[in-house]
């Protein structure tokens, strides 16, 4: 692999990033204060397997620390790095984005849906 190619596949591997089913839910619990495991699973409704993969997703990807207290039973807190408050901003807006557009994409779905999910036709005359 060349050193372009390879420079080219980091940057895509930096891009990949993206966000699980839970993650975005996740992230936005802690955008107030540090929470324990425990915590996150009861507000969130998540699985434990679930929000175990993906804490660990974040952490891997620097969005979240954890911090692991010697005590009996043992404690694990998780908070947002500055990374994870940026990611924050971006789950604000694709809330956001939602809240505005919810008419038009269940409309979209609704059109969809009737025609028995066939794509619409569209004929283009080449010049």
């Amino acid at each position: 692999m060349s050193a372009l190619s390879a420079a080219s596949q980091h940057e895509n591997d930096v891009l990949m990033v993206r966000p699980g089913k839970w993650t975005l839910t996740v992230v936005t619990l802690l955008r107030h204060e540090t929470l324990r495991f425990n915590e996150i699973k009861r507000v969130g409704g998540i699985s434990q397997k679930t929000l175990t993969i993906t804490l660990r997703e974040l952490e891997r990807d620097g969005f979240v620390t954890r911090t692991m207290f010697a005590t009996i039973p043992p404690r694990v807190d998780y908070e947002l790095t500055e990374l994870g408050r940026e990611l924050l901003q971006l789950a604000d807006s694709l809330r956001l984005f939602a809240e505005r557009n919810r008419d038009q994409v269940l409309a979209a779905r609704e059109r969809f849906d009737a025609s028995g999910g066939e794509p619409a036709i569209r004929l283009v005359h080449a010049e």
